[in-house]
């Protein structure tokens, strides 16, 4: 198996080598992660400005952009033959709810999925660290044992709690949650007298808009693994019904 391997903490990340140190002793790995950490990143190109690639000691591949960046050009310039499965992460926090539309981890495998490639993106719940090891092996099950299941490409969204291996709980299909409503921005004035804007935190735990039974969320919260299937489809298919009607009253 050829496994392509990415991030949006960068290559210097515990996650990142977490889980390239994992999946190294059941497959061929090509690493290849951001010159630093790209949160939020999404899955935006840089198209503005020329990118490099460097080697890094450890061996993986450093690009000045972001995680979908990474993704492309390990794809379209880096590897000889297409991987098997893009991998991302492992992330240093959850990626559940509608962060999945701002998660960098999410993007980079989602580039590897428009490749036609099945990919798969993995976060720790906490933002610490904690039971890192636990969770690359938490990955590597996944990839041998619980994705052959399912019909390639998939797309996949997989959140660990930070646990030890022999505590994690069961593995759970989840649906998306939606989280709790954002806090404001905070305002400040830099050095010289002009305001300036930090974006706000992602609010009170405790206020989800959905985070019941089958998010993942919910599953999470009882210390078991999240595996939601993605896809990049965003049409609304009951406004899309409804339009249809709409403007075929409306051309007449």
């Amino acid at each position: 198996m050829r496994i392509l391997i990415s991030n949006d903490d960068g290559y210097l990340a515990p996650g990142l080598a977490a889980l390239a140190d994992a999946l190294a002793s059941v497959a061929e790995i090509t690493v290849v992660a951001p010159d630093g950490n790209r949160s939020g990143a999404s899955n935006s190109l840089t198209l503005d400005r020329p990118l490099s690639v460097q080697r890094a000691a450890n061996g993986f591949y450093v690009v000045n952009g972001t995680p979908s960046d990474c993704v492309h050009i390990a794809m379209t310039a880096l590897l000889a033959t297409p991987p098997d499965l893009v991998v991302s992460g492992i992330n240093n926090g959850q990626n559940m709810g509608d962060d999945t539309l701002y998660s960098g981890t999410v993007a980079a495998a989602t580039e590897g999925y428009l490749f036609g490639i099945p990919a798969i993106a993995f976060s720790q719940v906490d933002p610490d660290w904690a039971h890192v090891d636990a969770a690359g092996r938490v990955a590597r099950d996944i990839v041998l044992r619980h994705a052959a299941m399912l019909d390639a490409p998939y797309l996949l969204n997989v959140n660990i709690p930070n646990l030890p291996y022999e505590q994690m709980g069961a593995f759970v299909a989840t649906r998306l949650g939606k989280r709790h409503q954002s806090e404001p921005v905070v305002r400040m004035l830099d050095p010289r007298g002009r305001e300036i804007f930090w974006i706000g935190g992602g609010g009170a735990p405790g206020a989800r808009r959905d985070g019941g039974d089958g998010t993942d969320f919910h599953a999470t919260a009882q210390g078991r693994v999240s595996i939601t299937p993605l896809q990049v489809d965003l049409t609304h298919k009951p406004q899309l019904a409804l339009l249809q009607q709409g403007l075929a009253g409306w051309n007449k």
